[in-house]
């Protein structure tokens, strides 16, 4: 597949310094006491709750041979320098998203998310098998790195609004809080993006440093809070269709372990890949319910024309990634788009037609409840 037809089709500080004063992790019997750093607040449902899931996991299946303590945002190092704290070694294992880190390679924004790309679905099946977890070995192995698909948010919303957006002026000098390539996208548009972690983002809306802003979807949304102080709520998410979260691990480390626990921490990976979609798609519905009826919400979608432009814009930003790409980020680009082209066609004729065809109003209900 083209890649100028990529988008056609879809259209229609804390330091590393301070952070080395924290004791080396124990190991004493075979047993070993690891770190994992987070990029996300402490407790916060979905994703927060999903690292610390990963952690107990990870412990249960080595039968304690490895233990795991877990680090919310800012607790060891700041929340958009995991990346770095595993691989130098301040923590064995980190929980973020790949795309927080395109200063490294842009090719790690194809292992979280890409506008108009792949849904929660399609990205498992193209790491697993379609043979991109074997690119992501070969580009985090040049940074000290190994990393595992270990959650995903399914398809997020396009976020928070002051006031109702209709078209692609209404973007213009608008101050939008988005990471990654979305924020290309938005700044081709005329906005001006500001990036923050999520824990920052109530505050910046409610001061007016934010016009709008996206985090994930209506769980972590409703307990943000970003409903008091943004009435309008906009879908869909096409910039995450599927956003993929990562495991990752110093590799001189898992190197290190033997094949059965290298193994444990692969299979702990994929439950809380699984989970985690599960608990989105188990309460995201209930969480909007309480946002629109409870909290007044309004809930609102892009119009055609201006998903049409923002895929516009998507369809110039990868082509310029591409254009300046070093040859591993081609390498990965090219797969994913090869992906992409080939699992449309089925996604269509499953997913969406049966969509489509449930969204007729047949009634699904048992005779007087």
């Amino acid at each position: 597949m083209k890649r100028r037809a990529f988008i056609v089709a879809g259209a229609a500080g804390l330091t590393a310094t301070a952070a080395a004063t924290v004791a080396a992790p124990a190991i004493a019997s075979g047993k070993q006491e690891w770190r994992m750093v987070t990029s996300w607040p402490k407790g916060l449902p979905g994703v927060g709750t999903g690292a610390e899931k990963l952690a107990r996991t990870i412990g249960e299946l080595t039968d304690g041979r490895i233990t795991v303590k877990v680090f919310a945002a800012g607790e060891l190092v700041p929340a958009l320098q995991c990346f770095d704290a595993v691989a130098n070694g301040t923590a064995e294992l980190g929980h973020d998203a790949a795309y927080y880190h395109l200063s490294k390679s842009e090719a790690c924004a194809f292992f979280t998310a890409f506008p108009f790309g792949l849904t929660a679905n399609e990205l498992d099946a193209w790491v697993h098998h379609a043979g991109a977890q074997q690119l992501w070995d070969e580009l985090y192995a040049g940074f000290g790195l190994k990393a595992f698909l270990a959650g995903n948010t399914g398809v997020q919303m396009f976020g928070w609004f002051r006031k109702e957006i209709n078209s692609a002026a209404d973007l213009k000098g608008l101050k939008f809080r988005t990471p990654g390539n979305n924020g290309r996208v938005l700044t081709k548009l005329g906005a001006t993006v500001i990036t923050v972690p999520g824990g920052e983002i109530f505050t910046n809306l409610q001061s007016g440093a934010l016009d709008a802003a996206e985090w994930i979807g209506p769980l972590n949304d409703l307990a943000l809070g970003f409903h008091q102080v943004a009435p309008f709520y906009y879908a869909p998410g096409y910039h995450e269709p599927g956003a993929g979260l990562q495991m990752m691990v110093n590799k001189a480390k898992y190197d290190a372990l033997p094949k059965d626990l290298q193994t444990a921490l692969r299979v702990a990976a994929q439950s809380a890949n699984n989970d985690m979609l599960a608990e989105y798609n188990a309460l995201n519905g209930q969480s909007l319910m309480t946002l629109v009826q409870k909290h007044g919400v309004q809930l609102r979608r892009l119009s055609p024309e201006l998903l049409t432009a923002l895929g516009t814009a998507a369809n110039e930003v990868l082509n310029e990634v591409y254009e300046k790409g070093d040859p591993m980020t081609r390498k990965v680009i090219d797969s994913y788009l090869k992906f992409r082209g080939e699992v449309i066609p089925w996604t269509r004729v499953s997913e969406q037609t049966y969509a489509e065809a449930r969204g007729l109003n047949i009634p699904h209900a048992i005779k007087g409840r």
